[in-house]
């Protein structure tokens, strides 16, 4: 195990993450590192942010699966279900490891989330062998985050036997991944997203700073008219009110960065 390796392990570990030439590559990785300690199937996902423009879950800009059938990307995504998944739920509200486990009799973190609404997701779940895993939440400064979860197909009691005891270990991994992985996810963020250009998000950067239309001008060397157009037009696409909300939205949403 991770936690009983020494340093130059870990160093190992994290040149194989930075060597490999895209993120696929690093899941496959991950996936791997995983396998050793005893999970057979992996999901990723990585989100820019946790609402969008509507208050909603944002759905995530990744999704890489291993060992897993490719139609939970449909219901994940086409039928909403990663919005209504109880494991989505605790992670939002946690930054470390848990087990979880769809089976009702078990009490783990989702148990309070088991509701009618989250029933699809469950049966989904359970039909393919997937009901019982371990979760990593990574909360990232930006507000971005993402989770990493193992599963051993269709065993149960390994989750609720072995896995704790790997929890150290597989979060470190996790951890050791996404650091490595954080250009790459970055790099997709905005799929999905309104799509402001570079003038927008700087006329915007400068109003979150309080300063007027006339006094971006000036900073910016363009004519007030300009500067209020670019402001218009984030304001649209942004659906705000003002550029107040816009500017808050756009930071909210990482567009500024």
């Amino acid at each position: 195990m991770m936690g009983a390796q020494s340093a130059t392990h870990i160093e190992a570990m994290e040149a194989r993450f930075g060597a490999a030439k895209s993120l696929g590559a690093q899941v496959d990785i991950l996936f791997e590192a995983v396998g050793a300690l005893g999970f057979d199937t992996l999901i990723y996902d990585y989100t820019p942010a946790r609402y969008d423009l509507s208050g909603q879950q944002m759905l995530p800009t990744v999704l890489e699966l291993r060992n897993v059938d490719e139609t939970m990307r449909d219901y994940w995504f086409g039928h909403g279900y990663f919005r209504l998944d109880p494991v989505q739920k605790v992670a939002l509200g946690t930054t470390r490891p848990f087990v979880w486990n769809y089976d009702k009799r078990a009490q783990t973190l989702i148990s309070r989330f088991m509701t009618e609404d989250a029933a699809p997701v469950a049966d989904f779940l359970t039909e393919r062998g997937l009901s019982a895993g371990v979760t990593v939440p990574i909360h990232l400064p930006g507000g971005d985050y993402a989770t990493v979860t193992g599963i051993r197909c269709g065993d149960g009691r390994f989750t609720e036997r072995e896995a704790p005891a790997c929890l150290g270990d597989f979060g470190l991994i996790a951890h050791l991944f996404q650091h490595a992985a954080q250009n790459r996810s970055v790099e997709g963020r905005i799929e999905g997203l309104p799509h402001l250009t570079v003038r927008e998000r700087e006329c915007l950067r400068h109003a979150a700073d309080g300063l007027s239309a006339k006094e971006i001008s000036r900073v910016l060397g363009r004519s007030v008219p300009t500067v209020v157009m670019h402001l218009n037009a984030a304001m649209r696409k942004l659906e705000a009110k003002n550029r107040t909300q816009a500017a808050v939205r756009a930071a909210r949403l990482r567009l500024l960065d």
